[in-house]
């Protein structure tokens, strides 16, 4: 469906807008997440309507998504107008269950910054009070106190 040229924004409006850079705007058409309609001349026209999948997509990675899981929720959102609350209750249930998984982690690190920070040290065998016998190392390699549970 191709909206009328009034309906439309160009590249540099959507960029003012938005906030968001020219080159991102591109990357993001490159990835899906949002789409152009060409002019006669070639230029790049966005639906108005493009300004909230941008919104989704900030809002998105402001609690941690990458862009390819925001493109997957997206996949499931109508490309052509706003999503209805219906469309959008799934998407803002599995974000809410993100922000949570995060909120912990964070409550996990505050907790432990003032020890060692993360059990990553690289002494091994002498840090008695947080890694006796280095049990944290048998787990893995890196800061194994502070990585998310899903990561573990």
């Amino acid at each position: 469906m191709t909206t009328p040229l009034r309906d439309r924004l160009s590249i540099g409006e959507l960029a003012a807008r938005s906030g968001i850079a020219h080159s991102a705007l591109r990357y993001y058409e490159e990835l899906g997440l949002i789409r152009a309609e060409r002019t006669a001349g070639g230029r790049r026209t966005y639906a108005r309507q493009t300004l909230r999948r941008l919104a989704f997509i900030k809002a998105a990675q402001t609690v941690g998504l990458s862009l390819e899981e925001a493109r997957e929720a997206m996949a499931d959102l109508p490309a052509e107008r706003s999503p209805s609350m219906d469309e959008w209750r799934p998407v803002a249930t599995a974000w809410q269950e993100r922000i949570d998984e995060q909120i912990a982690d964070l409550q996990r690190l505050r907790d432990h910054l003032t020890g060692c920070v993360g059990c990553g040290c690289l002494s091994l065998g002498r840090c008695a009070l947080y890694n006796p016998q280095d049990i944290q190392g048998a787990q893995g390699p890196g800061a194994r106190r502070l990585l998310p549970k899903r990561e573990r």
